[in-house]
């Protein structure tokens, strides 16, 4: 039997479940040997390390094509909970090589993922919320920016979830920008980003959720900008990350795409010294989802959008970006090194936008509703 030399996460990596359930899709994992050919017969052991689960069999055999499977029960403890593959030797039980998963354990009974209550959700907030806007009550003051567009972006009765208030967005024809949200929290390195919360964390990841509906006969595709997570490092508005969420170009219009980018060297050194520095942002791998949310049958429903950012570790490539589209999983970028080892700001800012960069091609409009951030999974209703 070959040496084996690695041991891959194929599959089950980084879902969120019910805190005490089993998780939806099974683990997998492939040893390969040092010319990448599979290792089978080889033995592999399943071992939470973290959060107080279980596993069904707890250990397996590598099959023909070097996978072997486990399925994983989170434990009680909510956040983020841990299990390592261990491929060992058969004889001696030494552990050889291993594979560390990442799974989110959210209280489906606390709001995350809640069943009601959604046109007033920010009367019930969820643990872990940093801040949230039904836009039943005026919260636009909690915003360091908000840019009404000349009137285009603005809160009005019936226009959200449920007939509900929401934020209404006028698109004319040829029209660029109608406007945006822009909303701080945490630590930021000037008063101008005046933020939403008690101004103290560093934030490392984050979740981030919007309610979208085009009206019927939207057309156009995505309009360009949607959302973005950010970490403004200066007073200058420079960026030491981005994990933009927008629409994609061409034949990807209607779909949403993951687009992170990073403000700093591979090192963590700050490269960006104004908003939006193009010319000194590294561009990692955008990932388009899945879902055709802007065209078809789809457009004039709501869709509930959630994001996740995570940066990475000091000296590790393990960064992440995900966008979700109605409770599915839409697009996952994986093993980003978005800031190198830079730590002086977090996580600081989310934007929701409407900006369309070619210009819309009829007048038209689309609605947002339920904003939430949160250092927990959100959910959809």
């Amino acid at each position: 039997m070959p040496a084996a030399a690695r041991l891959d996460i194929v599959a089950g990596d980084h879902q969120t479940g019910a805190a005490g359930s089993e998780l939806p899709d099974p683990l997998a994992v492939r040893l390969l040997d040092a010319s990448n050919r599979a290792v089978r017969n080889q033995i592999v052991n399943f071992r939470v390390t973290a959060g107080g689960g279980s596993v069904f069999a707890g250990v397996g055999l590598t099959n023909d094509e070097g996978l072997a499977h486990e399925r994983w029960t989170l434990g009680s403890e909510l956040g983020v909970q841990t299990l390592e593959a261990r491929a060992v030797d058969s004889v001696t039980g030494e552990k050889l090589l291993l594979a560390t998963f990442e799974a989110t354990a959210v209280d489906l009974s606390s709001g995350q993922g809640r069943g009601s209550g959604i046109v007033n959700e920010c009367s019930n907030p969820a643990a872990g919320w940093i801040f949230c806007d039904d836009f039943e009550q005026n919260r636009l003051d909690s915003y360091f920016e908000y840019d009404d567009a000349g009137g285009a972006f603005a809160r009005i009765g019936s226009t959200g979830v449920e007939g509900s208030f929401g934020m209404r967005t006028q698109f004319g024809q040829g029209s660029v920008n109608a406007g945006s949200l822009k909303l701080a929290f945490g630590r930021t390195p000037d008063g101008y980003f005046r933020p939403a919360d008690a101004g103290t964390a560093n934030y490392r990841e984050i979740y981030w959720r919007v309610y979208v509906r085009n009206e019927p006969g939207w057309t156009g595709g995505g309009g360009d900008k949607l959302s973005r997570a950010t970490s403004f490092a200066t007073s200058n508005w420079a960026e030491a990350f981005i994990a933009h969420v927008w629409s994609g170009g061409g034949s990807d219009a209607n779909y949403l795409v993951a687009d992170p980018a990073s403000g700093t060297d591979a090192q963590g050194n700050l490269q960006t010294t104004v908003y939006n520095d193009f010319d000194n942002l590294r561009w990692l791998s955008a990932q388009r989802g899945v879902t055709p949310l802007f065209g078809g049958q789809r457009v004039g429903e709501w869709h509930c959008v959630e994001a996740r950012a995570r940066l990475n570790d000091a000296g590790q490539a393990n960064g992440l970006f995900e966008i979700w589209v109605d409770g599915e999983l839409d697009s996952r970028v994986l093993d980003l090194n978005w800031v190198g080892a830079y730590d002086s700001y977090g996580i600081n800012a989310v934007f929701i936008e409407n900006y369309w960069n070619d210009g819309s091609p009829r007048s038209q409009e689309r609605y947002l509703d339920n904003f939430v951030v949160s250092t927990q999974p959100i959910g959809c209703e």
